[in-house]
């Protein structure tokens, strides 16, 4: 509103030219886009860097709030979506920021260069292409996509619009997560690893009744993508993770932290593994399931969560070493090879080769931590998003590593679904002679809220 409006007046004059990427080569059009393209002032090379970035927020409900909040203590807050109103002005406050249910407005505005994205799972890619046409830098939430498919058109328009992006895998910006990674891929626990990532069970429940959606939410484009279903709380906000149609439970919501952690510090945060096999609890999905024709609408399951509650899931890579994916005990991540092991997770970092290299090396350690980070000392994970949209490099949580490892947690859903071992080229990204499981690789999309390529 009028805040913005001084804001924008004050800080910068309009922007000097714009581009619109129809026919510009870069190959992508997108269903409900943005009219107009603005490249942003630091791609023009125009004014300082160190003029405080203007901040849109998009999804502003639990953690969506969280990630907003924190872009607007280093940046200047413009305005925020969201399609449940409630969840918008509350994030406004008395900031009085301007307040949209429709994010598209959003992206039209000039005055904003960096948006984060804390929406549910199956919104994620849409915005977020969206958001890089728009000339905007992207902080997106993880888990980052719905399906494989859509981390793989995220990283081709990355590449096309030269945004920068960060996801929000902050275990990524954690000196013991980076501290453990770095002694793995020393070689100093072996050349063969194990990875097992305890990343917690899911919850089950019965049928949930349907009602009316509350006032200032709109149901429908919060389904976006997704078959039309009436209404169920239990479906969205903090819940939409149990939820298949809108993202893949414990496997995808722990298993983006933990997955992303096992599968860099094996060396394979570049590639994908080869062959997936595992098992699942899915209380609320009977025997025979098709999830093609789930995912298509045409198979109908309670209405009731329906990700898997327990599970344990091998992921073997082509250099002989393996992840372990499994809903417990413990929340953290085992190394281990023929020459040691190592325990990590939030709390803290365990077992001889840890105290073993901490005394003796502390200069390496130091070195090879700043190496991980790409060249920078480590910070909050948010820092350093901002720090490389102002000096234009590629942040810690990079959007094409973080598509290979959540590849791999997706892969873990589709094995334990289709019930069987799984063959995965990880240079085509496709599945070896196995069509039911690469047709999952997509999922159709409910227009017109479909991302159009």
């Amino acid at each position: 509103m009028s805040t913005a409006k001084s804001s924008k007046s004050s800080r910068r004059g309009f922007l000097k030219r714009s581009v619109v990427y129809a026919g510009s080569g870069l190959g992508v059009a997108v269903g409900l886009g943005v009219p107009h393209v603005w490249v942003s002032r630091y791609a023009l090379g125009g004014q300082s860097p160190n003029e405080r970035l203007g901040v849109g927020c998009i999804g502003v409900g639990g953690r969506g709030s969280g990630i907003g909040n924190q872009a607007c203590q280093l940046g200047v807050k413009i305005a925020c979506a969201d399609v449940d109103r409630r969840h918008a002005e509350r994030f406004a406050g008395k900031d009085r920021c301007e307040v949209y249910t429709d994010y598209r407005k959003l992206l039209e505005r000039k005055d904003i260069d960096v948006v984060t994205i804390g929406t549910p799972d199956h919104w994620h890619t849409k915005i977020a292409v969206e958001a890089m046409l728009a000339g905007k830098d992207v902080y997106c939430e993880k888990p980052l996509t719905l399906t494989i498919d859509e981390g793989k058109l995220i990283c081709r328009v990355v590449k096309q619009t030269k945004r920068v992006f960060q996801v929000g895998t902050q275990q990524r910006s954690d000196r013991k997560f980076l501290t453990a990674v770095a002694i793995v891929r020393s070689g100093r626990l072996g050349k063969v690893l194990k990875a097992t990532c305890s990343i917690g069970s899911g919850p089950s429940s019965q049928e949930f009744p349907t009602s009316d959606p509350p006032a200032g939410l709109d149901w429908d484009f919060w389904l976006g993508q997704c078959p039309k279903v009436p209404y169920t709380p239990q479906r969205c906000h903090g819940n939409f993770r149990w939820w298949l149609e809108y993202s893949g439970g414990k496997i995808t919501d722990w298993g983006a932290h933990h997955v992303d952690i096992a599968q860099w510090g094996i060396g394979c945060e570049n590639t994908g593994p080869i062959e997936i096999e595992g098992k699942g609890e899915f209380p609320n999905i009977p025997e025979k399931f098709d999830p093609v024709a789930f995912f298509a609408g045409k198979f109908k399951l309670p209405n009731a969560y329906n990700t898997a509650t327990q599970f344990h899931i091998d992921l073997r890579f082509a250099n002989g070493s393996t992840i372990h994916v499994q809903h417990g005990p413990d929340n953290g991540i085992w190394f281990e090879g023929e020459q040691g092991r190592i325990f990590v997770n939030r709390g803290r970092i365990t077992g001889k080769p840890v105290e073993e290299m901490i005394e003796a090396d502390k200069q390496w350690l130091a070195e090879e931590i700043r190496k991980l980070y790409k060249g920078k000392e480590p910070t909050s994970h948010m820092a350093n998003f901002f720090a490389c949209v102002k000096d234009r490099s590629e942040p810690v949580s990079d959007v094409f590593s973080h598509h290979r490892e959540l590849t791999s947690c997706h892969l873990c859903n589709i094995a334990m679904l289709l019930k069987r071992k799984l063959r995965w080229d990880p240079v085509k990204e496709d599945f070896i002679g196995d069509q039911q499981a690469s047709a999952l690789l997509a999922r159709p999309q409910r227009q017109p809220y479909d991302i159009k390529v």
